[in-house]
């Protein structure tokens, strides 16, 4: 089964943190989608892939940003909307 989803939560991020640590744990998984830090420290993240891989990463997102102070963490399904080729990007 394929599932998609999106995340978007407010946190102050260490610096690198999509690439090193999402980006690296997306491409692991073999998920695709994308992961954006927006204005005002707002991140927002779409995974697409199938179920297990997508449950893995949220769970290891889970374990990587628990140190940090989040705010408004939010989970939701996603209707893929364009085709993320397979691969996984960090939009700067």
């Amino acid at each position: 089964m394929y599932k998609c989803l999106k995340i978007t939560f407010t946190a102050s991020l260490p610096k690198g943190f999509l690439q090193k640590s999402v980006q690296k744990n997306a491409r692991d998984l073999a998920i695709e989608g994308v992961a954006q830090l927006l204005m005002d420290n707002f991140v927002k993240i779409i995974v697409c892939g199938p179920l297990e891989s997508v449950d893995d990463f949220l769970d290891n997102l889970y374990d990587e940003i628990n140190e940090i102070e989040l705010e408004e963490l939010q989970v939701e399904p996603f209707i893929k909307d364009r085709d993320f080729r397979g691969v996984f990007r960090v939009l700067e």
